[in-house]
């Protein structure tokens, strides 16, 4: 069964943390946290609807005048998500730079930008290329069962752990997995195209048999177009199943608060991205720069039910061994003695 999300860290476990997840059947791809970007090409930026920021220090922020020098003029919108004074922070980011041409590119860009705080209230507000990048009116929001961006396929969910200042961790839902026979749909004379994106958001938000499904798709013989009920199509639906779900946790201290706060919102993910700083053996400095240690880390994926981790954002001290850390998370997540 294809998976929909096909995440990878953007640095190696030294480099900023960051982590860009594709999602192959929505045409887009989510990006966290906007510290170095330069490993990423164009290409994959470009495919970058959202991009959740855990929390403004440089190495988690900086990036962003990297990621709005390619999608200017090349891109019509941008979501930027991230924690209190979110969207003051965007906009002293823009007001940087002089924008007295920018009015006059063919592609407006619209940056919706959403900050939201460990209370539930939230701001939103909207700058356009077109005015210089001028702050459009804020509005006030409450955000609820911690969702941050929830479309027919996805869903991200945010919650708040304690880095010294707030930091927001994510997970990324897959609402549920639609296998389809190819076999079925040759059948019926029908080929595989973008159009089963939509079959699929049909299935899975239970609509009606009579509901018409328009099918596209080119072949040797060149395009095709037809209109289907969605009741002639259900035979080629072999199964729904549980969809994926990703965890990104990185920059806290390992308090009991941070840890339940995390099982709440990880519980039971299939692959969990998280910090693993320091080796245990230096504990003290963790707790000084409010960082995890490679065990804690590990302690934490354990406690949160990962099926599978991987740990990131190693310091640099650790450069020569990291494969002490990596052992060091393996082990406390197996419960290695």
């Amino acid at each position: 069964m294809r998976l929909l999300f096909d995440p990878h860290l953007v640095n190696d476990p030294f480099g900023d943390p960051g982590l860009f997840v594709d999602c192959r059947d929505e045409r887009r791809a989510l990006l966290f946290d906007l510290g170095d970007l330069r490993a990423l090409p164009p290409r994959k930026l470009l495919r970058v609807s959202h991009a959740f920021v855990s929390h403004t220090h440089m190495d988690h922020f900086a990036g962003f005048d990297h990621l709005l020098r390619v999608v200017l003029g090349r891109k019509a919108q941008l979501a930027l998500v991230g924690g209190p004074r979110f969207v003051d922070q965007v906009e002293h980011k823009l007001r940087a730079y002089a924008w007295n041409v920018v009015h006059r590119y063919e592609v407006e860009l619209v940056l919706d930008v959403l900050a939201v705080a460990p209370d539930g209230s939230g701001e939103r507000a909207r700058f356009s290329s077109r005015r210089a990048f001028a702050r459009d009116s804020t509005q006030a929001f409450r955000w609820t069962d911690d969702v941050l961006l929830d479309t027919a396929l996805l869903r991200v969910r945010g919650g708040f752990v304690d880095h010294g200042i707030p930091c927001l961790a994510f997970v990324i839902e897959e609402k549920a997995r639609v296998k389809l026979a190819k076999d079925r749909l040759d059948a019926l004379g029908l080929s595989t195209g973008v159009w089963l994106r939509g079959l699929k958001q049909a299935v899975l938000a239970g609509a009606s048999d009579d509901t018409p499904i328009d099918i596209e798709w080119r072949d040797a013989r060149g395009a095709h177009r037809t209109t289907r009920p969605l009741g002639a199509l259900r035979d080629v639906v072999l199964a729904v199943a549980p969809g994926q779900r990703i965890g990104y946790v990185t920059d806290l201290r390992h308090t009991e608060a941070n840890v339940e706060r995390l099982k709440a919102l990880l519980g039971g993910v299939d692959r969990l991205y998280i910090e693993a700083v320091f080796l245990h053996a230096d504990l003290a400095h963790a707790q000084r720069k409010h960082h995890l240690t490679a065990r804690q880390a590990g302690e934490i994926a354990r406690a949160v039910g990962a099926h599978d981790v991987v740990p990131f954002h190693f310091s640099p001290r650790y450069t020569d061994h990291p494969e002490a850390l990596q052992r060091e998370v393996i082990a406390a997540w197996r419960h290695a003695t």
